[in-house]
């Protein structure tokens, strides 16, 4: 089974339309989204359209998408994030709103080798970004492989015995892969389709083929300025719009 990775969209078509282009000669069987499909980005209802159509075989909720829904507060949102969140709602039908509230929340589990998560398999809203998290997530992990996302960087690392840890694969740079070894446990984020940030504005997202038990991770370019010009002419913070440039 091979499955195409998506995680972090936030509502940039013009990333996920280049993404799901340039994944075709990869011929996936199946995909699994890990969650924030909206926010940020000006096509909030085409993004939950186009993921709809995909009809992912795992998908779980991610923390702007369950703002949006209405079904948690805004809190822990910055003045940005919480902008974004308001003019996404006017952007989105209630049927969307209704799908984006329904979205499950992680771990799942999506086979014996693979679960998906949002943040971390321990606490669906965690950023793993350091030795100890990321420690922890494989400790918690119900699955060799735990794919996550919500930090925006591309992410491989192994437990190395009991609690040593093993870096595979960092930010951006070039395409990387990783392969499972046997009785191994992986953390893996794919990175951002639609926000980057990790300093290389192009989509990332990642192939896993479960029967080989191996994860490719891939960046595909896509007409940035475009998604940079829908940001402004919808209204929202300008910041928000520059950042894809850089990918920060």
């Amino acid at each position: 089974m091979r499955y195409l990775i998506l995680s972090d969209i936030h509502s940039n078509i013009d990333a996920l339309d280049a993404v799901l282009e340039d994944a075709r000669a990869a011929a996936a069987d199946a995909v699994l989204v890990l969650g924030d499909l909206v926010g940020y980005g000006a096509e909030p209802e085409a993004v939950v359209a186009r993921v709809r159509a995909l009809a992912p075989a795992a998908i779980v909720r991610g923390n702007h998408d369950k703002v949006v829904a209405g079904i948690d507060n805004d809190d822990g949102f910055n003045p940005l994030a919480r902008r974004s969140v308001a003019l996404t709602r006017g952007l989105l039908s209630p049927e969307s709103i209704a799908y984006l509230a329904s979205l499950p929340q992680g771990p799942l589990a999506v086979e014996p080798l693979v679960e998906i998560c949002h943040g971390a398999p321990f606490d669906e809203d965690w950023y793993l970004h350091d030795e100890f998290d990321l420690l922890e997530a494989l400790a918690a992990s119900r699955r060799p492989a735990c794919l996550f996302g919500h930090t925006h960087v591309p992410l491989a690392a192994a437990r190395d015995g009991e609690d040593q840890l093993r870096v595979l694969l960092a930010g951006g740079g070039e395409h990387g892969e990783v392969t499972f070894a046997e009785g191994g446990r992986y953390v893996l984020n794919p990175g951002s389709v639609g926000q980057p940030r990790d300093r290389d504005r192009r989509a990332a997202y990642a192939i896993l083929d479960a029967d080989a038990r191996r994860m490719a991770f891939r960046r595909v370019e896509y007409p940035v300025e475009r998604a940079r010009d829908r940001i402004l002419a919808a209204g929202f913070p300008p910041a928000l719009a520059e950042r894809l440039m850089v990918g920060r």
